[in-house]
């Protein structure tokens, strides 16, 4: 690199660092009883935060409600939620049907101690709607159901090891971008590429005799919305069936891409299947289902059962919005309109981009993706090197400041409770940010 072109990007990261710096202290003036919600809660939560991804610079704001696809925060702003909770709101913040169904459920008492109305029928028609679930159980997560499901492989095998995905997320204790985290759960782990199909058969044959279980996203959320080719897929299935190896579909996120799951589109079928997010209804929620021959062995009837506990597992509030939510509101043609909205949402957002020639995309699959500050194609996480994080803090600001929440990092979800309006006039406030700051963005 030439010294002129050194002192340009140099001037380029001034100019970004600037408007950065810019933008920060018009959030922090128009926000000023959440910086102090923010202070004050450091006083009794570390960095005044209990769930670090909620944390975002310069400070995160405090929500004092919500209703249908709406936020409003405690200095009075109204927003438009295209964050979702991180894909659990699917059904907005105040959907008629399941609120009621949740409060029928606690009129009729909460903590019951006991099997109760709800949990067959939401069992039932989640076997139902997953081809491939023959049988299901009940968590509090989307984490505690991949720990269950990993548990139940490992059992069914008699095998140990675990294989993973670089940059994979299956919960906070099953962190794999980066060297992974110092809380993971003690599995012993067999790291494999995504989307490189001889790197996964390689590892594959190399720890065949030991491994229990593969898990994967078809389309890793939190490692940047970033679809499973399905030759690759294809491939593990082929793989795993051939050495006797449990194939977990990790489907938290992905479950919304049709009734029976992203697997569906794909036309693949897992062993086991693992839920969260939005099918308790908004309500604490986790999943695991699959193969009647592995989920057999849960069967508390049977001489050799294993034992899975859960004080919360049926609670009536997770089981009633649950059903309520996939038999009245989440139905399999809502499931397909949404994806259709969002396959189209995502590519008006990317047309903007490339009428611009800006080094950026959106990534996903139907109504879930995420931003990339980088122009190249993007298959694996190690795509993303080279991304400039706080370009995407700029575009985040200054879209909250005109009344859109989503991730910093640029990771969004469409609700069902979005109206046509709403993704029109995200698109207009995101043309008007890219006009701005074209020359910063390129």
């Amino acid at each position: 690199m030439s010294v002129f072109q050194t002192k340009q990007n140099q001037t380029g990261d001034n100019r970004l660092k600037d408007a950065l710096g810019d933008v920060s202290e018009r959030f922090i003036t128009a926000n000023p009883e959440s910086h102090a919600a923010w202070r004050k809660a450091h006083e009794v939560m570390p960095g005044g935060n209990t769930r670090t991804v909620l944390h975002y610079n310069p400070f995160p704001l405090t929500m004092a409600g919500g209703e249908g696809a709406y936020l409003h925060d405690l200095d009075g702003h109204r927003y438009t939620d295209f964050l979702g909770e991180y894909s659990a709101g699917l059904y907005g913040h105040s959907n008629p049907l399941i609120l009621s169904a949740i409060k029928d459920a606690i009129d009729e008492g909460m903590v019951l101690g006991a099997p109760n109305r709800w949990e067959t029928k939401l069992a039932a028609i989640i076997c139902q709607r997953f081809a491939s679930i023959d049988q299901v159980r009940f968590t509090n997560s989307g984490t505690e159901s991949n720990l269950m499901a990993l548990g139940a492989a490992r059992a069914f095998t008699g095998r140990d090891k675990v294989m993973v995905f670089d940059g994979a997320y299956h919960g906070g204790v099953l962190y794999f971008a980066h060297g992974g985290s110092p809380v993971n759960a003690p599995f012993q782990f067999v790291y494999a590429p995504y989307n490189d199909a001889p790197g996964m058969i390689k590892a594959i044959s190399e720890n065949a005799g030991d491994l229990a279980a593969v898990i994967i996203e078809p389309m890793m959320g939190a490692g940047g919305c970033l679809p499973a080719d399905p030759a690759f897929l294809e491939a593990l299935r082929s793989e795993t069936e051939r050495h006797g190896i449990v194939l977990i579909f990790d489907e938290v996120m992905t479950s919304r891409s049709a009734a029976g799951g992203l697997q569906q589109h794909l036309g693949i079928a897992p062993d086991i299947t693992t839920l969260g997010k939005y099918v308790g209804g908004g309500a604490s929620f986790g999943a695991f289902g699959g193969r009647a021959d592995i989920m057999g062995q849960f069967d508390p009837t049977s001489a050799n059962s294993i034992g899975h506990a859960g004080t919360f597992n049926n609670n009536v509030m997770s089981m009633a919005g649950g059903y309520t939510g996939l038999s009245e509101v989440f139905t399999p043609q809502a499931a397909d309109d949404l994806f259709r909205r969002g396959e189209d949402f995502r590519a008006r957002l990317n047309a903007l981009i490339r009428e611009r020639n800006l080094a950026m995309q959106y990534s996903g699959v139907g109504s879930i993706m995420g931003l990339h500050t980088v122009g190249h194609p993007i298959r694996t996480p190690a795509d993303t090197t080279g991304e400039v994080p706080e370009k995407a803090t700029l575009l985040h600001l200054e879209m909250m400041l005109r009344g859109f929440v989503y991730a910093q990092r640029g990771y969004m979800t469409l609700s069902l409770a979005m109206a046509d309006e709403d993704l029109d006039n995200f698109v207009t406030a995101f043309d008007e940010v890219l006009s701005i700051h074209a020359d910063l963005l390129a």
